[in-house]
């Protein structure tokens, strides 16, 4: 009976474990918004989406109230605007502000999004900061007012991936409560065990398992993520280089977790040679 209780705690700690920690990661980095902006903030130093991100912003400054007279003046300002946003000192703050709006506007409650398209996609990126950093210098260079928008938007993804934003901002944080009931599967499988070195042995085991299982859902769900066309040749890059760092910080975790359950193969080893040695020692 206790050999059966051990086992199927074990199998038990495995699976809560294998559902656990992806949960916790994606809680992590793509619900919380802290860990987003981490882990997108590098994406706006690739210099050929910076250049694009900041042509696409600049481009939506309303000069509707410029003088006629005055657009042959403000149009090659729109252009060295473009070219010198992502060198202003105020771009970095500016590129947190909208990731951080961004990540808002993507886990929003529905019943209190905005209306139009700001809850349609998986990811909606609300560049308005970066157009107000822009407007701000034209501004101060040709000493004409222009009022920036307090949203700009540009979807990221289908309308049907809104839906799976809700499930992970649901779901995700369930992932702590998985966590503690694989520890205590664990503990009680090496209370029950009579051999504690199986436990040990199998948990290694099913850890590289379950490794391997998350690398090979990664490439998989990557492959899948980048095949999607959003449409927008901004989104497809911030889509792209998001996938790309995600993917990274995830291969980390992958990589923790090969390297406890190679170290638990080998204390169920060692566990097992000792307790052996004890035995022949004592007859």
């Amino acid at each position: 009976m206790r050999t059966f209780v051990s086992a199927l705690a074990t199998v038990l700690g495995i699976l809560l474990a294998a559902v656990a920690v992806p949960a916790i990661w994606v809680d992590r980095n793509i619900v919380q918004e802290d860990g987003f902006v981490r882990l997108a903030a590098p994406l706006g130093k690739d210099p050929e989406f910076q250049r694009k991100l900041a042509t696409a912003a600049v481009g939506t400054i309303d000069t509707g109230s410029v003088p006629g007279f005055l657009s042959g003046l403000v149009e090659p300002m729109l252009e060295k605007a473009a070219e010198s946003l992502t060198q202003l000192p105020g771009y970095p703050a500016a590129w947190e502000e909208t990731l951080r709006r961004s990540h808002r506007l993507s886990f929003a409650d529905p019943a209190a999004a905005p209306q139009g398209g700001a809850s349609a996609s998986s990811l909606t990126l609300d560049v308005a900061p970066l157009v107000a950093l822009g407007a701000e210098e034209i501004s101060r260079a040709t000493r004409l007012p222009l009022n920036p928008p307090e949203q700009t938007l540009i979807n990221v993804g289908q309308p049907a991936q809104r839906e799976w934003t809700e499930r992970l901002a649901t779901y995700a944080p369930m992932g702590y409560v998985l966590a503690i009931g694989s520890a205590v599967a664990f503990l009680l499988a090496l209370v029950a065990a009579r051999r504690r070195w199986t436990v040990l042995l199998a948990s290694g085991v099913g850890g590289l398992a379950v490794a391997g299982l998350w690398g090979l859902g990664l490439q998989l769900g990557s492959g899948r993520a980048q095949a999607t066309d959003t449409g927008n040749a901004i989104a497809n890059m911030f889509r792209d280089e998001f996938l790309a760092a995600a993917g990274a910080d995830f291969q980390a975790w992958i990589t923790t977790t090969a390297v406890t359950g190679g170290v638990l193969v080998a204390a169920g080893i060692v566990t097992l040679f000792a307790s052996r040695k004890r035995v022949g020692a004592s007859r």
